[in-house]
């Protein structure tokens, strides 16, 4: 085996050729991009954005993004964002667009061109077949006398004095605007809709979210379940609980759960002045009408119930309040 050097971060951090406090570079960024978008939130043309979220709710296909190069990036975001939200949306390249991938689009879409600005080649060869196709386009560019803001429908200004480049040129403050336009067009037809987290899980089926909305206790629960009977001697009871996976035992009586002992009805029961281990049964410390949950309830109504009532096992039952079930809950 190679022998390993051990690397002194802090003398590699000294060694670095830094002229004062580099630090200074990244909060200006911070605070130029900041201030920026505080100056959007300001002066940006009502008008012209619910032009453009009434083109997009009256949209009867997608909601299609084009852009290049950086543009293009933020892009596929903001199309997946409307995606997730309840608005059908993707991305096409536009110059993949122009050699065939036109035919993507139909007349029921409604296409948002990006462009900082607003003279991109790319983008601009789109218009003529976009307007013989009848789509209404919205553009979202910083050049508001441009061909591309000349040619659109509806127009969303990138507000700002310069990027934050210290060359004033790699797309940052223009790419930040940007996004921020789509996630702010994306909240606002949400609003519009009453798109609610159970419609977002419908979406995201595989995130921790719609696995809790979407999800019903049948599909989680532990099966292995303690029983005892009310007559059980509290001896042999204790003993099944200590052999069981959830430190619980069910009392059952006719298929049907009359309570349920716990460490705590334990060690309750153990304080009481009248405690003979020899002669307690599981009916004499068991606590009444447990809380439960029908198997067909959503996880996501589960643990709201669980967090209510302070509780860190549910125990689940079927519709014959039969016991089926166990959700320990440790979050």
């Amino acid at each position: 085996m190679k022998n390993q050097q051990t690397v002194d971060v802090r003398s590699f951090y000294d060694e670095v050729p830094f002229d004062g406090d580099i630090t200074e570079s990244i909060e200006q960024t911070f605070k130029q991009q900041g201030e920026t978008l505080l100056n959007l939130s300001e002066q940006f043309n009502k008008a012209q954005y619910k032009l453009a979220l009434s083109l997009m709710l009256q949209c009867k296909g997608h909601v299609i993004i084009c852009g290049m190069g950086k543009s293009g990036h933020v892009g596929r975001k903001m199309s997946a964002t409307f995606a997730s939200t309840g608005t059908p949306s993707f991305f096409v390249h536009p110059a993949e667009a122009f050699h065939g991938d036109l035919g993507m689009i139909t007349c029921d879409d409604v296409v948002i061109l990006i462009s900082n600005s607003g003279e991109t080649d790319e983008i601009l060869k789109l218009i003529p077949s976009l307007k013989n196709f009848g789509n209404r386009t919205i553009a979202i560019t910083g050049g508001l006398q441009s061909t591309l803001a000349k040619n659109a429908d509806a127009v969303l200004e990138i507000k700002m004095q310069s990027e934050s480049c210290p060359n004033n040129l790699a797309p940052t403050t223009s790419t930040t605007l940007t996004m921020a336009i789509g996630d702010a067009l994306a909240s606002a037809l949400m609003n519009k809709r009453h798109f609610m987290p159970n419609d977002f899980a419908r979406f995201h089926p595989g995130g921790s979210l719609g696995r809790r909305l979407l999800t019903r206790l049948k599909d989680v629960m532990s099966q292995r379940l303690t029983k005892v009977s009310p007559d059980s001697p509290l001896k042999e009871v204790i003993v099944d609980m200590t052999q069981g996976h959830h430190g619980i035992a069910l009392v059952i009586k006719a298929h049907i759960l009359i309570g349920v002992i716990t460490d705590g009805d334990l060690r309750r029961a153990m304080t009481r002045n009248d405690f003979d281990l020899n002669t307690f049964k599981a009916e004499d410390i068991m606590t009444l009408n447990p809380i439960t949950a029908s198997q067909y309830s959503m996880l996501s109504d589960a643990e709201d119930l669980m967090r209510e009532c302070q509780i860190k096992q549910l125990l689940v039952v079927d519709d014959t309040n039969t016991p089926v079930g166990i959700l320990d809950f440790y979050n």
